[in-house]
């Protein structure tokens, strides 16, 4: 699996991790608290707590790549999808950077509901260069 989807994270690594993983195999098998594990959060955590991480560098590598891979798949599945919301036929000729700041506002859009139209535009004529002619 490390050679097949992370291959420049563990480039050299590969014999290094194969040995680690026959080790740690060995290791879990004798130690009472990595045998009631059954998540690989609890995993990560019981590495940290016990200092094995240390010891077990590439297995802790590994384990937290597998641990936020979900996430990072869904923030992009979010993002497709919200992109396909936004750019419409009718607006299929929009430029990169005002499609890109539609996205940010439909994707980040809770953050906004903070802000009331009132708020952005008094600090948007706050700051405006007035000059005298």
């Amino acid at each position: 699996m490390v050679k097949k989807y992370y291959p420049t994270d563990f480039s050299q690594d590969i014999y290094g991790s194969q040995q680690q993983l026959k080790h740690f195999v060995s290791d879990a098998s004798k130690d009472d608290d990595l045998k009631n594990i059954s998540t690989l959060i609890d995993l990560c955590r019981c590495l940290v707590e016990t200092g094995r991480h240390a010891v077990y560098n590439l297995i802790d590598r590994l384990l937290r790549l597998l641990i936020t891979h979900p996430i990072s798949i869904a923030s992009v599945e979010r993002a497709f999808s919200s992109m396909k919301i936004i750019k419409t036929r009718l607006r299929n000729k929009m430029e990169d950077e005002n499609l890109a700041n539609n996205l940010l506002i439909h994707i980040e859009g809770g953050i906004l509901k903070n802000y009331s139209h009132e708020d952005v535009t008094a600090d948007f004529i706050s700051k405006m260069d007035r000059r005298v002619d």
